[in-house]
């Protein structure tokens, strides 16, 4: 197919889950006695996957965890999230609208996340977001994840594109750094879930609010005719 296909990062680009992951985390803390991380310092573990997130949960809680045993917290943090996957996650100002936008000049969409694929369905599927995705890879889907290129090189031609007429939007270095390796313009949203400023990590185009995402998709890729 010729149209346009834009990929996106799950969390912290689409949809706000910070909440119902670091309350995940510290769930799953409680139960093992230890403390709280606070929000603004768990937020920044969004991105890397569930297991790097919980094994930072555990280092900031003062426990290096061997490798099974991680394994096992991971599983429990999937479990318990798996229930709790839409609590407080919301989709980002403007997500629905820009999504219009570009659909109707002839885009495509589809997401490459670190997020597992179930979950990630599970939680598209409640905020009612799954059908507006040509395809939606997880963590799990090929074997592979962000920063290595294949996962995004793959997610494209699942959607039935080719990296000539596809742009990534993505909100952190991992984003980033993929779309660089996979030859991809790359868009990052700076309110997502970062350490690192993206304006410091050199994006093609960095937006505020999804209101500005088309003019910078169109930017880089050109602006397709309206659908008729």
């Amino acid at each position: 197919m010729n149209s346009p296909l834009v990929v996106f990062d799950l969390d912290g680009t689409l949809v706000d889950t910070a909440p119902d992951l670091v309350a995940t985390l510290n769930a799953i803390l409680a139960r093992e006695g230890l403390p709280p991380v606070d929000y603004a310092t768990a937020r920044n573990f969004v991105g890397g996957g569930t297991r790097l997130m919980v094994e930072r949960g555990f280092l900031a809680s003062g426990r290096n965890l061997p490798s099974a045993t991680l394994d096992d917290y991971t599983r429990d943090f999937i479990e318990y999230y798996a229930g709790h996957i839409a609590d407080s996650s919301v989709p980002f100002p403007g997500v629905e609208a820009a999504l219009d936008t570009l659909a109707e000049r002839g885009c495509r969409f589809a997401v490459c996340t670190n997020k597992v694929e179930k979950l990630s369905l599970m939680l598209l599927d409640a905020l009612g977001l799954s059908k507006r995705f040509a395809a939606i890879c997880g963590a799990d889907t090929f074997g592979v994840i962000k920063p290595d290129p294949q996962i995004l090189h793959r997610t494209i031609a699942r959607a039935g594109a080719t990296g000539n007429g596809a742009v990534m939007v993505g909100d952190s270095i991992t984003d980033i750094a993929t779309a660089r390796a996979a030859n991809i313009p790359v868009i990052a949203v700076d309110f997502g879930y970062t350490d690192t400023p993206v304006a410091d990590l050199a994006p093609d185009r960095i937006v505020s609010r999804f209101a500005d995402l088309p003019t910078a998709v169109y930017a880089l890729l050109g602006a397709p005719k309206p659908q008729s």
